[in-house]
């Protein structure tokens, strides 16, 4: 399947500030089932965008941009084709054990009641793994409610599970600490997916989790959508939790309040010859 996406994140500044630093981390990389096409990234100012490669292999950029400015635009373009591995995450740059990913973040820790949810979806599934892991993310997909009004980017996934009601990242945040909880290294996984209404425009990326098994390696569940990830996801980020694949993050000097519009289109793509732009990352 080749996926177009267009991500757009524009700030407005009450005052103008005087200097503005963002880390993005908006570029997908190749690996088993996803090849990136094209990709570029533009930026509504002069500056200079310099390509990091972060410890758990996600690429970024950051730029500062001087001031006076009232607004400031970053736009994400590209094309990726992607093939449907039943879930399966083969050639992907992995500098850690699966065992770090055992790790308790803030936003990921399991309280009495995601430890209860855990134990009792355990008890049902019997020993298996990997059905243990389907059962917790259907078990989440029933529950669960999307809805964007009672949470955001702070929300723990203790306070989301109470709610039952959140976004992708925060149900995906439960999945792990359930999962971290019973002994299976999990990790927050940022990207996108193709929904089948096309272009439709989207105010936020997508978010899942990957859980690693003895003699299969790293497996992704969906939690929001109740599937391991097909040829529909695009995977872009990964990190302990939203925090560390977040697509955007900065500081600002100056600015008064400050505003954020996102918005994402991310839609089948009919095939056609390798673009002329030059990609930011091909790796």
């Amino acid at each position: 399947m080749r996926i177009r996406i267009a991500h757009t994140t524009s700030y407005h500044y009450d005052a103008p500030p005087k200097s503005v630093t963002q880390v993005l981390r908006l570029t997908p990389r190749n690996h088993d089932g996803q090849y990136v096409v094209n990709w570029r990234i533009d930026l509504s100012r002069d500056c200079q965008l310099h390509q990091r490669e972060g410890a758990f292999g996600n690429i970024s950029h950051v730029f500062t941009a001087d001031g006076p400015f009232d607004e400031l635009t970053v736009m994400v373009e590209g094309e990726i084709d992607t093939q449907d591995t039943s879930g399966v995450i083969r050639g992907t740059v992995e500098r850690f054990p699966p065992a770090l990913y055992l790790r308790d973040t803030q936003l990921t820790e399991a309280d009495a009641a995601i430890i209860a949810f855990a134990e009792e979806t355990r008890a049902e599934a019997g020993g298996d793994t990997l059905t243990l892991l389907h059962a917790l993310m259907a078990g989440l997909n029933d529950t669960f409610s999307f809805d964007t009004e009672p949470t955001h980017a702070g929300t723990t996934a203790a306070e989301a599970f109470k709610l039952k009601r959140g976004v992708c990242q925060d149900g995906t945040h439960i999945f792990i600490a359930a999962a971290r909880h019973l002994g299976i290294p999990a990790r927050y996984i940022g990207g996108h997916y193709c929904r089948t209404d096309e272009a439709a425009p989207q105010d936020a990326g997508h978010a899942w989790a990957e859980a690693y098994i003895d003699k299969l390696g790293w497996v992704g569940f969906d939690p929001t959508h109740g599937l391991s990830p097909t040829e529909a996801h695009v995977r872009v980020a990964v990190g302990l939790d939203y925090l560390g694949a977040a697509p955007v993050r900065g500081s600002r000097i100056g600015g008064g309040k400050e505003t954020m519009t996102v918005t994402v289109r991310v839609s089948p793509a009919p095939w056609q010859p390798q673009s002329s732009w030059q990609s930011q990352s091909q790796q």
